[in-house]
């Protein structure tokens, strides 16, 4: 079987969930199939890049399109099935589909009807990766879901899907990449202190990560807490201004130390601040499953998290973390938003305050991943899905 693998993230340049996720399922794949790589952006080992840069000057969203061309087009004539990840190329395996008469797996690491606030980053963009996302879904052989709660999105978002063409596979962990490392470098450059209680926030400053509710909590937490973040790359100069503002706010009131690292820090010391932190807060207000949540369990750290789309499939609430409830529905509610921050507060403030219970959670949250989440397991049933869409395809 030869695959052709489409994406817009592909190591170095990864930056997001979807794009962790290509990066450690394509050298398990290569074990099983052959495949090539086409993705977006500076050319790069181990794939063919297309350039987003027609047509020049147009909104980024065109520029996608232009690049979704390039891609369709450079598809090899022998591929037996094309698998896409995101928006950003669903429309490249769409229209490669089409025109070779292959069939076209997607992979819903998010959907565009829940996330809104896109329309904020993109603009008129936000119409258009709209329409990709759909006819991409609609027309697919098969759609793989990364958790039970995201198919669930899918079938509501996209109601004219055959539910038998929409799977489940989750995102998976390496745990030999991300593993407990008790060296104290990286945190003491970092200005945080190993032996004192830390809450530890990684992502980017988005509505969907839900950081500005974090950062508010964070007014409630115990006061020999750090707090640790590495947040960077704003969604808007809108989101970045509510964001820093809550920060100032933050460092005024707290006098246990506050880092915000805007950087992007490489993955091994990304590993270690979780290493050292008593809790890993994840407040998002969507996420389809939560790499991050698994990175952080992989290191053995306890998890409070939001109960929203697949993270209650990752983090067991009172076993390798500590769930709280949380309607988007109810978004716009400052009643409700206020009540979530200070439940949010109170799950981490009973882990700081309990650190045996923290650190069991942390060793049962390893295991999991361990036993639940290898990269190797989650290609296996990758091909899997190969095998239907071909068959599905067949059958048309």
């Amino acid at each position: 079987m030869k695959l052709s693998l489409l994406t817009r993230e592909y190591p170095p340049s990864i930056y997001g969930g979807a794009g962790v996720h290509v990066a450690q399922l394509v050298p398990q794949l290569r074990k099983l199939i052959d495949v090539e790589v086409h993705c977006m952006g500076n050319p790069r080992e181990g794939a063919t890049a297309h350039a987003e840069s027609y047509p020049a000057g147009a909104n980024a969203a065109l520029r996608v399109l232009g690049a979704d061309l390039s891609m369709a087009a450079a598809v090899a004539d022998d591929v037996d099935v094309l698998h896409s990840h995101t928006w950003y190329a669903n429309m490249a395996g769409h229209l490669a589909g089409l025109i070779r008469d292959v069939p076209h797996v997607v992979t819903s690491h998010s959907l565009e009807p829940h996330r809104p606030w896109k329309a904020e980053q993109l603009g008129g963009g936000y119409a258009i990766s709209s329409w990709a996302e759909k006819t991409a879904y609609e027309a697919a052989d098969a759609v793989i879901s990364v958790s039970s709660g995201m198919r669930l999105d899918v079938l509501a978002s996209y109601p004219d899907l055959d539910p038998d063409r929409v799977h489940v596979v989750r995102n998976g962990i390496d745990t030999d990449e991300f593993r407990p490392d008790t060296e104290r470098d990286v945190v003491e450059g970092l200005g945080i202190d190993p032996d004192r209680p830390s809450v530890a926030f990684v992502g980017r400053i988005t509505r969907q990560k839900g950081l500005v509710h974090l950062v508010r909590a964070a007014t409630s937490f115990d006061p020999d807490t750090q707090v640790v973040l590495l947040a960077g790359a704003p969604d808007t100069p809108a989101i970045a201004a509510e964001f820093e503002a809550a920060f100032a706010e933050l460092e005024k009131q707290r006098s246990a130390p506050v880092v915000w690292v805007q950087e992007m820090l490489p993955r091994a010391s990304v590993r270690q601040v979780l290493t050292h932190a008593s809790v890993f807060a994840c407040p998002s207000v969507y996420e389809p499953l939560g790499i991050v949540n698994l990175e952080a369990m992989a290191c053995e750290t306890a998890v409070v998290a939001s109960a929203v789309g697949g993270i209650p499939e990752v983090v067991m609430d009172g076993q390798t973390g500590l769930l709280v409830p949380y309607d988007p529905a109810r978004a716009d509610d400052p009643s409700f938003v206020s009540d979530f921050e200070s439940t949010f507060a109170d799950r981490v403030n009973q882990l700081t305050r309990n650190p045996e219970q923290a650190r069991a959670f942390g060793r049962a949250g390893r295991e999991r991943c361990i036993e639940e989440f290898s990269w190797a397991r989650i290609a296996q049933e990758t091909v899997a899905v190969y095998e239907a869409a071909i068959a599905h395809h067949a059958g048309r």
